[in-house]
């Protein structure tokens, strides 16, 4: 294929993740679709009903998948080891993220992954899609331009779609510079971590004000996600927090009485 990890290892770090799935025939038929254009990652979080014998019957024979499929009780867990997160949706939701269409988000998706990176494609459920605090964890939003009359498509259609595109992506894939082995980007269990230290920070200097947090810390995220931080850029901005908390401690009225 002339790629630096080939058309396999690429589509391998990319993880198709079913988030809250209601029925288990939607399982089957993901596993289906991934399989039939080469992708092997299916991740599930909190699914109604699984294992279940209508997921093995609508697999069609893509057992193999459903056998693997990891079983995650939070979405934080599933995409620990990720570095890249785009969200499935097939309209426009409350929270402000760049916005791809699903070829776009397919080239972006292949091009991290056979760089090196771990891609997370998240599907929401068949009822509600992806709550805005999921949609919150991701990098952008790839949103299928259906008919704004009749946006439901199904969950098994979309995955899918997606998996096409990757698989076009990867039939004309060029070879692609790897990732900085010395200092790759964190992955989103550590940009977890680093958002809850900011928060507490602002705390910690009574940034709000009595204002209500929400909307700075939804930009704040879109900031820190678009920029994709190394753990060693993570690393300098823990220290200016920690450095911030210990000055906002001196500065309290009782911290000379309490030394």
């Amino acid at each position: 294929m002339g790629m630096g990890m080939g058309m396999g290892t690429a589509l391998s770090n990319i993880d198709c993740v079913l988030v809250r799935p209601q029925h288990p025939g939607n399982i089957g038929a993901a596993a289906r679709a991934l399989r039939t254009m080469g992708l092997s990652r299916l991740l599930l979080v909190a699914p109604r009903c699984f294992p279940d014998a209508e997921a093995n019957a609508l697999a069609a024979g893509a057992d193999a998948l459903l056998d693997a499929a990891p079983v995650h009780a939070t979405l934080d867990t599933t995409l620990a080891g990720c570095t890249l997160a785009l969200g499935l949706s097939a309209r426009r939701r409350g929270v402000r993220l760049d916005e791809l269409d699903p070829r776009a988000g397919a080239a972006r998706a292949f091009a991290h992954a056979a760089a090196g990176g771990r891609v997370a494609l998240l599907f929401g459920n068949e009822r509600t899609g992806l709550e805005n605090d999921e949609l919150a964890r991701c990098h952008a939003m790839v949103r299928i331009p259906s008919v704004d009359d009749f946006s439901s498509l199904n969950l098994a259609q979309a995955v899918q779609l997606m998996a096409y595109e990757l698989r076009l992506c990867a039939l004309a894939a060029a070879p692609v510079a790897p990732m900085d082995a010395a200092d790759p980007p964190a992955g989103l269990r550590e940009v977890e971590t680093f958002f809850a230290h900011l928060w507490q920070t602002l705390d910690a200097i009574d940034f709000h004000k009595g204002r209500a947090p929400y909307t700075v810390e939804r930009r704040l995220r879109r900031l820190f996600l678009r920029a994709q931080p190394s753990l060693r850029e993570l690393r300098i901005l823990h220290g200016m927090l920690a450095d911030a908390e210990r000055m906002a401690q001196l500065a309290r009225p009782d911290a000379t009485m309490r030394e």
